[in-house]
């Protein structure tokens, strides 16, 4: 089982309100005490309302249980805009309740093609770094729906800030931060870029056609470098 996946079922379990031990919870997902250990401190750092500590037992208080729910990627970027100005208010208890909100999402969100230790990273950054790149979703988003090649100005995790030409093929969402997933034409090779750490972006008049090895079907998450 996928951390991820675990963390997952850690929530669905707490869902019932009673207080679970942390060996009862690792002998039913066949895990370890101690990776249950490190899998609430996660939780916990995430926004999750998770009571309790080690040799005692862990529950979760106070919920309010939604029926499923299937959003569009328009909507999921809606929802996470609005967390993020919560978020940022000067409001205490809102400020948590939109952290809460946020991981809870996070929590119910697929996970395929990013590494599981960057996808719970992500769970815990800053608001304010995720909403930094908000601006520049819809000319990504327009680009992606046309087949337009964009040039872009992006900085790396390093502070290093460099220009790009690229082939946008695909957004998603990774616990509070969203990825452009590229045919990056500078580098001859795929990328996958954090939207909030683009600079700049800007379409070009271009257009791109499938070519063999570009496409989004071509993509090797685990061949791929930053």
């Amino acid at each position: 089982m996928r951390r991820t996946d675990r963390l997952f079922e850690i929530i669905q379990i707490l869902r019932d309100g009673k207080l679970h031990r942390a060996k009862d919870i690792a002998a039913r997902l066949e895990v370890s005490s101690r990776t249950i250990y490190r899998d609430m401190d996660t939780l916990v750092a995430s926004g999750v309302p998770v009571e309790g500590e080690r040799g005692v037992g862990y529950l979760v208080r106070e919920q309010i249980t939604l029926p499923p729910l299937t959003l569009t990627p328009e909507e999921l970027e809606a929802l996470n805009l609005g967390m993020a100005i919560v978020a940022e208010a000067a409001d205490a208890d809102l400020k948590a309740a939109a952290q809460s909100l946020a991981a809870k999402v996070d929590a119910v969100l697929p996970v395929a093609t990013i590494a599981e230790a960057d996808a719970w990273k992500f769970a815990v950054s800053p608001f304010a770094d995720a909403a930094r790149g908000f601006a520049h979703m819809p000319p990504l988003r327009s680009a992606i729906e046309a087949r337009q090649k964009l040039a872009m100005q992006y900085r790396r995790l390093d502070g290093t800030l460099t220009d790009r030409i690229i082939r946008p093929l695909h957004m998603e969402y990774w616990g509070r931060v969203w990825t452009l997933t590229a045919w990056c034409e500078t580098r001859g090779a795929f990328r996958v870029f954090r939207v909030d750490l683009i600079e700049a972006v800007r379409a070009l008049p271009e257009l791109f056609t499938d070519e063999a090895g570009k496409t989004l079907a071509d993509y090797d998450p685990y061949a791929n470098k930053s």
